[in-house]
């Protein structure tokens, strides 16, 4: 019996040209000039630095004391096998183009000209590298705070900056990048350009204690904050360590402690937003806060 969807003489011509393709065997597995990697590359600019602690600074924006020791913290989870075909990119020079593509905020195709790498390369190392480092780093350097470490901010806020009861500020930060692929408007921000959002929560000393990175940029930084972990934590009142209310300065009536943000964020009873002028218009008080 013979088939009745039969294809066409150009569409036969055509799968067979596309079986053609697939079973074609890759050409070279490394370009002619990424070949000179070892001797010209900036991997050897970066053994070099290692000599000018100055300008090693400069170009990682960190100590050669700090690369070791991150180096080390990391090496057994960036570390690749050699295979047949080639061998693996040492760890150091993994975290060494990382950095500098962290460094610079220059584009994949940049760093692979200068360390002559593939394109696909330097964005696969890129992503593996950051994501060692927050999964090792994070839970040290960020963690969530005990209540004495809670109590210690609250303490430094009133200290440093006149503020009582207070746990930390809160803002956003649109960071302009490509516009992903079949994102549409997702990513399209207020000031018409496209960009993801770190919203982020910090100390009197400017260090972070929350961060939230990725959200779309069409989103407020309300929006952004409301669809975070942190907040859904802070309306549950679990798993935070949050201190117990305590009266204010002068007060005998306690009062909770609070978080502090811009206009742009919705008041709760653990946020404050500074009073907006519109209100304070016709408040005397209130036109005095702002003012002062």
């Amino acid at each position: 019996m013979s088939s009745q969807s039969s294809l066409s003489d150009s569409e036969e011509e055509e799968l067979l040209l596309l079986v053609s393709v697939l079973k074609r065997k890759r050409r070279i597995w490394v370009h002619e000039i990424n070949q000179k990697r070892r001797k010209l590359g900036e991997n050897k600019l970066c053994l070099e630095l290692q000599s000018h602690e100055d300008r090693f600074y400069t170009y990682f924006r960190m100590k050669p004391e700090t690369f070791e020791y991150l180096h080390n913290l990391l090496e057994p989870h960036i570390k690749k096998k050699n295979t047949n075909y080639r061998e693996a990119i040492p760890t150091k020079e993994r975290l060494a183009l990382c950095l500098r593509f962290l460094a610079t905020g220059d584009t994949y195709t940049t760093i692979s000209f200068s360390y002559r790498l593939g394109e696909c390369t330097v964005s696969k190392i890129v992503t593996q590298v950051c994501e060692q480092i927050w999964k090792i780093l994070q839970p040290e350097y960020i963690p969530v705070p005990s209540t004495k470490t809670w109590l210690e901010i609250a303490e430094a806020f009133q200290t440093i900056w006149g503020f009582p009861n207070c746990l930390g500020s809160i803002d956003g930060k649109h960071i302009v990048i490509k516009c992903p692929p079949n994102s549409g408007s997702l990513f399209y921000c207020y000031n018409k350009r496209f960009s993801t959002v770190l919203l982020a929560i910090v100390d009197p000393h400017y260090k972070f204690t929350y961060i939230d990175v990725g959200s779309y940029g069409k989103d407020s930084d309300s929006t952004i904050f409301e669809n975070s972990s942190f907040y859904q934590l802070l309306k549950s009142g679990r798993d935070l360590n949050l201190p117990a209310p305590k009266p204010l300065p002068g007060f005998q009536q306690t009062t909770p402690h609070v978080f502090i943000a811009d206009g742009g964020f919705k008041l709760e009873t653990f946020l404050m937003r500074p009073f907006t002028r519109d209100a304070a218009m016709n408040d005397n008080d209130k036109k005095y806060l702002i003012n002062h």
